[in-house]
C-alpha cells in the first residue's frame, strides 16, 4: 500500500493538473524550500568558515597546552615536578612567560595594555613568528631589550617600527608599599623590533618582550604567570593527564580550545541562533506549500472519492498527501543544495562576498560540514511535513461523490 501510495503522490505531483495556477503555485513553493534551504546551509557554512578562521588565528598566539594557577597571578615549580614534567613523552618545547598590566609610552602617547615577557622558546611553542607582519621577532641582542607589539597597539600608539633609535617606556606600579615621597612606580625601556597581526583582541593588548626583562620589572623572578607548551597530537590526551596528576588542583592545564572556550562558546551560541531565525522564515515560506497541495486537494476531490470507492481508508488519503508534501520538500532540498554547492565554489574560488579592507582576508570564509547539511535536510523536512498535516487532514475527510456529468 505504502507504494501505491507513493505512486499516486507521485502523479498528482508531475502529473496534469486541470489549471496551470495550481503549477505555477507549486513550482512557487518548490523554489521558495530551495532558496530556505540554501540559506540554511550557507549560513552554517559562514560560521564555520570564521570559526575555523578565528581558532587558526586564535592558535597563532595560543599553545598546545597552557598551564596558569587557579589562584593569583603567579606560581613557581619545584624541581621534582620540572624533573616529572621533563620525563613525559609528547612535550616538544616549553616556554616560561609572565605577563602583567603596564603603562606604554611612546613619543607622548599613552596606552594601558599587557606587558608579556617569553623565553626563547616561546617562538617555538606557538606560530607567532610566522605572524610578523613588519620587522623581526627580536626580544634581545647585545645586551640591548626590544620589543614585538600586537598591530593594534602599534596603531594605538602611533609607533614607527622603522625608528630603531626611539623606545617604547613601560610603567609599572611598585607592588612594594613605598616610604612617603618615593616614587610608587618603575619603568623600563624597550626598543621596537617588530609587530606582529593575528587579527584578534591581543593584538590590542600585548606587547612583548624577553622573560628575564619582564620578570625583572615585575619583581617576580623565578616565577611565571604561565608555561606554554607544544605537543605531539597523537599524544595529546596522555600529556593533558599527566600534567594535571603532577601539578595537583592548584595549577590549570588548558588546551587550546579551553584557553578560548568562551569565545568559541558565544560564536556557537551566534551560530545556532542564526540558523533558528532562518529557520523562522521557513515556516513563512511552506505556506506557499500549504496553499499548493490545498489546491491540489481541491482539483482531486473526484479522484479521493474514486479511491475511497475502491476501499482506501482516510489514514491512507492523509498517507498521499503528506508524501506529495514531502516529495515539493525533496525537491526543494536538492535544489537548495545545488545552489548552495554553486554559491559555495563561487565564493571560495573568485570571493563573491568581500570583507571590508584592513582584514587578514579578502572574502567571507565558508566551510561545508556533513552534520550540517544533515541537520538541514531533518530540519526541512520535519518543516515540510508539518505543513502537509492540515491539507492532508481536509483530503481525508473529503465526502465520497461521485456526480455523472
Amino acid at each position: 500500500m505504502r507504494e501505491l501510495n507513493f505512486d499516486i503522490a507521485r502523479r498528482y505531483l508531475f502529473g496534469k493538473k486541470s489549471t496551470n495556477s495550481i503549477n505555477i503555485i507549486t513550482g512557487i513553493s518548490v523554489f521558495g524550500i530551495s532558496i530556505g534551504t540554501a540559506a540554511l546551509i550557507l549560513i552554517l557554512s559562514v560560521f564555520n568558515g570564521f570559526e575555523g578562521l578565528i581558532s587558526g588565528l586564535f592558535n597563532a598566539f595560543n599553545p598546545d597546552i597552557k598551564i596558569t594557577p587557579i589562584e593569583g597571578k603567579f606560581f613557581d615549580l619545584d624541581s621534582s615536578q620540572w624533573e616529572d614534567i621533563k620525563r613525559i613523552e609528547g612535550i616538544n618545547y616549553i616556554s616560561k612567560t609572565i605577563e602583567e598590566v603596564a603603562l606604554f609610552e611612546y613619543k607622548g602617547a599613552q596606552e594601558i595594555g599587557l606587558i608579556k615577557g617569553v623565553d626563547k622558546e616561546f617562538a617555538k611553542a606557538t606560530s607567532l613568528d610566522s605572524f610578523i607582519v613588519n620587522g623581526s621577532f627580536l626580544l634581545e641582542k647585545n645586551g640591548i631589550n626590544y620589543a614585538v607589539l600586537g598591530a593594534g597597539m602599534r596603531n594605538k600608539l602611533s609607533l614607527n617600527i622603522d625608528d630603531r633609535l626611539t623606545p617604547v617606556t613601560i610603567y609599572m606600579p611598585l607592588r612594594k608599599k613605598q616610604m612617603f615621597g618615593a616614587k610608587e612606580y618603575t619603568f623600563r625601556e624597550l626598543y621596537p623590533s617588530g609587530v606582529f597581526n593575528v587579527q584578534s583582541e591581543n593584538d590590542f593588548q600585548y606587547i612583548l618582550c624577553g622573560y628575564d626583562f619582564a620578570a625583572s620589572l615585575i619583581n617576580e623572578r623565578g616565577r611565571y604567570s604561565a608555561l606554554e607548551m607544544d605537543i605531539d597530537d597523537q599524544r595529546s590526551e596522555i600529556v593533558h593527564s599527566a600534567l594535571q596528576e603532577i601539578l595537583g588542583d592548584q595549577l590549570e592545564v588548558k588546551n587550546r580550545y579551553q584557553q578560548d572556550a568562551s569565545f568559541l562558546r558565544v560564536m556557537e551560541i551566534e551560530k545556532w541562533i542564526s540558523f533558528l531565525i532562518t529557520g523562522f522564515t521557513m515556516l513563512l515560506i511552506v505556506f506557499n506549500l500549504v496553499g499548493a497541495l490545498w489546491m491540489i486537494v481541491l482539483d482531486k476531490r473526484k479522484d479521493i472519492a474514486i479511491l475511497k470507492s475502491m476501499g482506501y481508508q482516510n489514514s491512507d488519503i492523509r498517507s498521499v498527501f503528506i508524501m506529495l508534501g514531502n516529495l515539493i520538500c525533496i525537491l526543494g532540498i536538492i535544489l537548495g543544495i545545488v545552489i548552495a554547492l554553486g554559491l559555495y565554489f563561487v565564493q571560495t574560488e573568485y570571493g563573491l562576498i568581500g570583507v571590508p579592507s584592513g582584514f587578514l582576508i579578502d572574502a567571507y570564509p565558508v566551510e561545508l560540514r556533513l552534520w550540517d547539511f544533515l541537520l538541514v535536510i531533518i530540519t526541512v523536512l520535519i518543516i515540510g511535513y508539518a505543513a502537509s498535516i492540515l491539507p492532508a487532514q481536509k483530503a481525508s475527510r473529503s465526502k465520497m461523490v461521485l456526480r455523472s456529468q
